[in-house]
């Protein structure tokens, strides 16, 4: 495809998106399934170009509305047309002769950039300092939020946010240890290295399709952040115990839950989404992993729950949760979320927590994650659990004894991560 041809794409990938309300990789997916003559270069180009769009938007818009066009004021594929323009001209350094070829007009190109657009390319006197929240490349309104979680760390945070993420992998010790996967997979030519914090984790830097290699097809291993791969790792299972994995979803936590069982003792992993677990039961097989049960349950109200109190060693409640710690992944998340999601995210996360206190063993423990930045979703869930529970104890779980696990890019190469640990007294 000649690269006018690739513009033309992204802004229909970004018009769709815009549209359609999906999250950017299932656009992405939908749009690439149906246009097979897209050769794999190709949409390696477009995708890191949309990407890109969606990581800077903040910037895009900003740079925009200084010059008095605003892609929040204006639909479709115009706003769309509005933000790459910013994009090639300030983070891809396209010169302005170059984008006027580009957007031509002509067959598979964009059409040409108008009068109103070439505002874009205006010098106007510089600021002293930008807004945090353009700088941070997050909504505006998200300021307050992270200004208190990251204080004088937040530019340095969020542009953390901005790089690539590596490809972390999961050794499945079902099937291999560390070093067996590792050697498979560098004898395949792949550059692999072990990943500093899990005892199970290998990372690879750069874009590899992993999914096509043998170690992964025969299950001996997993795409998982190394972030959540910690998760399962302050659970700290054993042999033989019970354990519920509350929201389950597609199953990556209950496969690395299901490695430390040894196949021994019982993981029930429940969701209220039958086809999140259905993806979950490939995965197990996979895996080798045959001592879980699926099952769907309604809500917090199932009947099934109310008749497991005091049963599980540890019972899982990784939440439902806005998602901030994945924008280095998912980078359109953060302008899918609102105010009135978190405040609704809190509350179910708070009733979680409530219904799975009943559903632990006295001695037993209940573990809370999110892969949420908000103290929001994280402390101010924690400790009012705790204040309403004397019959649970904190038990410290962050890395140098810190009492909650937080984990961010820059801080740790991982995706953002809370995790909380509490034991229910024996009685």
């Amino acid at each position: 495809m000649k690269e006018s041809a690739r513009l033309e794409s992204v802004l229909e990938i970004l018009t769709l998106h815009g549209a359609e309300k999906k999250p950017l990789d299932q656009v992405c997916h939908g749009y690439f399934k149906s246009r097979r003559y897209i050769g794999a270069k190709d949409r390696h180009a477009i995708s890191a170009y949309v990407y890109g769009v969606m990581r800077h938007r903040a910037s895009c818009d900003w740079w925009a509305l200084e010059r008095g066009l605003s892609p929040l004021l204006t639909i479709g594929i115009e706003a769309e047309r509005i933000r790459l323009l910013a994009y090639l001209w300030l983070f891809k350094k396209v010169a302005r002769d170059k984008i006027g070829i580009l957007f031509s007009g002509e067959k598979y190109a964009p059409k040409r950039v108008s009068n109103k657009e070439q505002a874009i390319f205006e010098r106007l006197p510089e600021l002293k300092a930008l807004p945090p929240w353009v700088e941070g490349e997050f909504p505006e309104w998200l300021y307050p939020y992270l200004k208190r979680r990251f204080g004088d760390k937040l530019k340095e945070e969020m542009q953390a946010f901005l790089e690539q993420a590596s490809l972390d992998l999961r050794v499945n010790t079902l099937k291999a240890t560390r070093k067996e996967a590792h050697e498979n997979l560098t004898n395949t030519g792949l550059s692999v290295a072990y990943s500093p914090l899990s005892p199970w984790g290998l990372r690879i830097h750069g874009r590899e399709n992993i999914t096509q290699t043998k170690a992964f097809q025969e299950g001996l291993l997993e795409i998982q952040d190394e972030g959540s791969q910690l998760i399962v790792k302050i659970v700290d299972i054993k042999p033989g115990q019970v354990v519920l994995d509350l929201c389950a979803g597609a199953g990556g936590k209950t496969l690395g839950l299901a490695a430390l069982l040894q196949n021994k003792g019982r993981i029930i992993a429940t969701d209220t989404a039958g086809w999140r677990l259905k993806r979950a039961k490939e995965r197990l097989k996979r895996a080798g992993a045959f001592n879980v049960e699926l099952r769907e349950i309604s809500g917090l109200q199932d009947k099934w729950l109310k008749r497991q109190k005091d049963r599980f060693d540890r019972v899982l409640v990784d939440a439902p949760c806005s998602g901030t710690g994945t924008w280095r992944r998912n980078p359109d998340q953060k302008w899918a979320i609102t105010h009135k999601d978190i405040i609704e995210l809190s509350d179910l996360q708070k009733s979680m927590l409530e219904t799975a206190a009943s559903l632990v063993k006295p001695g037993g423990y209940l573990i809370y994650a999110t892969c949420s930045l908000l103290c929001e979703e994280n402390e101010d869930v924690a400790m009012p659990f705790l204040e309403n529970n004397p019959g649970f104890t904190l038990v410290p779980c962050g890395l140098e004894g810190a009492p909650f696990l937080f984990l961010s890019p820059l801080q740790n190469g991982t995706d953002g991560f809370f995790g909380a640990k509490f034991k229910k007294v024996q009685k």
